[in-house]
């Protein structure tokens, strides 16, 4: 109301001030005296004042009926600038008609304009690759679902190397926004596992989505790098490891054919060793071929629940027998509440079947291995097993080459006992899958021991 008397006071003295100065004028000039004047500027000011109330009355009306038909009206809001529309001068109610036209014109556009927000956003978050949009500080304003590994979904924008630090990829990250042409760059991501991305940065041409000036989409080409990494080390490695067996096939080969083709004793022994040499070939490229399989999927942790205890149970009592012929007694030591592990099965039986083969093939005879576990981490977040042998032991200065491809401590026994030189590999890259680790503790003269550690499921 207080400021409804101002404006009017104020329009009064603007509508009365042309009358005032003419009655100045007369006044100067002696046309009237000053009691005339004064009663002549009181009306006049009356009249203003009786012209200005109305119409600021008026306007402020308009103006609550306007704002009353605001993008977040509700319908009684509605209802009631119609209402206070009707109360409005004749002049007033004459631009309703075109308020209410530009209202109506105005929310279809906020409403097209909503649904192309919500169709643009509703693809990003459809596309499977990781798409981030940046703006031209290089700071992150919006990302997708596939992107969360990258960046906290729903966080404040931060600069782009907050969440992926790589010279390379924010070096054509800058480029971009300078308006050059769209980049591509691959980098790796360090963690338990290495990864490979390949990041393409286009522009946008305008500002859009929270002020997005370029868009970085990421592609995980971590399996297509592994592959062509695996292709070069089979070849390297299984051309280094068979050359030797071969030898040996083909040298007894040539002799049965040659000079022993009569012999039949010679004939028995050869062929006995032609056959052990085979089967070490075989073993070579089933422990090289599932090494490769291993790594081309290690970026991908497993998902399902695995009991640990009826495993082990199932590897134990398929080594019985070979560790019976040693003399050698396996003792498992399980407690009955041990969790359950996430992880794949074949996969963790792969991991026991080794262990426990190296502790039999490397035990002293008549000794035992042993197999126990427990809980373990500070919130119980883990599961340990630990396998134990009484044999010769490892120098400290060998263990940290133990998981090596090929790398034997003693590479005459290792063959002898048809060892390929990548069990502890194998249970290595095994590990890194499950997000696990393996420690291995030993001393000389008195054993080893292989302890794995892995993430126990959670509840279901």
């Amino acid at each position: 109301m207080g400021r409804n008397f101002g404006r009017s006071v104020g329009l009064a003295l603007l509508l009365s001030t042309p009358g005032g100065i003419a009655i100045a004028a007369l006044f100067a000039l002696g046309l009237i005296d000053g009691m005339a004047a004064l009663v002549a500027i009181a009306a006049l000011l009356g009249l203003a004042a009786l012209l200005a109330i109305p119409v600021v009355l008026s306007l402020a009306r308009a103006r609550a009926a306007i704002e009353g038909l605001g993008p977040d009206a509700t319908p009684g809001e509605a209802a009631a600038a119609g209402y206070r529309a009707r109360r409005l001068s004749l002049a007033a109610r004459a631009i309703w008609p075109a308020v209410l036209r530009l209202r109506r014109s105005w929310r279809n556009h906020a409403v097209r304009a909503e649904v192309r927000l919500v169709a643009a956003e509703a693809v990003i978050a459809a596309v499977p690759e990781p798409l981030i949009l940046i703006d031209r500080q290089r700071r992150i304003v919006r990302s997708n679902l596939a992107a969360a590994e990258f960046v906290e979904p729903g966080a404040e924008p931060r600069d782009l190397a907050a969440a992926l630090r790589n010279p390379a990829l924010l070096a054509a990250a800058d480029a971009v926004l300078r308006g050059e042409e769209p980049r591509s760059v691959e980098f790796t991501l360090s963690g338990p596992v290495e990864r490979v991305l390949r990041a393409h940065f286009a522009r946008i041409g305008e500002p859009a989505l929270d002020g997005a000036a370029a868009i970085l989409s990421l592609d995980d080409v971590t399996t297509l790098k592994r592959s062509e990494q695996m292709r070069a080390d089979f070849i390297a490695n299984a051309g280094h490891e068979l050359k030797t067996p071969l030898a040996t096939l083909v040298g007894f080969i040539a002799t049965l054919l040659g000079p022993a083709r009569e012999d039949a004793a010679a004939r028995e022994r050869f062929l006995g060793i032609m056959q052990e040499q085979a089967q070490r070939m075989t073993r070579l490229v089933d422990d090289l071929l599932s090494l490769s399989r291993i790594e081309l999927n290690e970026h991908v942790a497993p998902t399902d629940r695995v009991a640990l205890a009826p495993l082990i149970d199932e590897v134990v009592r398929g080594l019985e027998l070979r560790a019976g012929e040693r003399g050698i007694r396996i003792l498992r030591t399980l407690p009955d509440d041990l969790p359950e592990v996430q992880g794949d099965r074949d996969e963790l039986t792969q991991i026991f079947q080794n262990l426990l083969d190296n502790a039999v093939k490397y035990g002293k005879p008549q000794s035992e291995v042993t197999v126990t576990g427990e809980t373990g981490g500070a919130t119980a977040e883990l599961v340990w097993v630990a396998v134990a042998d009484r044999g010769d032991g490892i120098s400290s200065e060998q263990l940290p080459r133990l998981t090596e491809r090929f790398y034997r401590v003693d590479t005459a026994r290792s063959r002898e006992l048809g060892g390929t030189g990548l069990g502890l590999a194998i249970v290595k890259h095994i590990l890194n899958r499950h997000r696990g680790r393996l420690e291995i503790a030993s001393e000389i003269g008195r054993g080893s021991t292989f302890t794995v550690w892995l993430r126990a499921a959670r509840a279901p």
